[in-house]
């Protein structure tokens, strides 16, 4: 392995700690602006997501008006729910919002996310913040992260 990208790695793990260590946000708590942040549910975690904007990115995982394209978990949800695959081609976002099935276990899966335990990190750099997400991901074996593109 390059030891540079080894070094890169090996540093994870301490953010890593911390991120797992910390208190679970409460309703108008303090955030960091950006880092990683953890979905967890009855102690297992289930997400692991990064953002720019961790107060804002939290809004957009469990407010009821947000958008699927906001709302990654609670889309996720919703398609495991429906035996709905992940897609990414063109007019794949349209189809499910114009699917009421869909749509209706979309608004549970929301409600199910916004009970949901949230944690939070900073991490400034954005090839560690990259790193730290796909770290805690596989370390913690969450279930419903997506590394597909667009």
């Amino acid at each position: 392995m390059n030891p540079k990208f080894r070094e890169a790695v090996d540093s994870l793990h301490p953010t890593f700690e911390r991120l797992i260590a910390a208190a679970p946000h409460v309703k108008d708590g303090k955030l960091p602006k950006q880092g990683v942040y953890l979905f967890i549910e009855n102690g297992k975690a289930m997400y692991a997501g990064r953002s720019n904007t961790i107060p804002r990115r939290l809004r957009q995982h469990t407010s009821p008006g947000s958008q699927t394209n906001q709302a990654a978990l609670a889309t996720l949800i919703a398609r495991k729910e429906l035996g709905l695959p992940v897609d990414y081609r063109k007019g794949a976002r349209e189809r499910l919002l114009a699917n009421h099935e869909f749509m209706t276990a979309f608004r549970r899966a929301k409600t199910r996310v916004s009970a949901m335990e949230f944690r939070a990190v900073e991490e400034t750099d954005q090839t560690r913040q990259a790193l730290l997400e796909i770290y805690c991901a596989i370390t913690l074996d969450t279930p419903f992260n997506d590394f597909g593109t667009h």
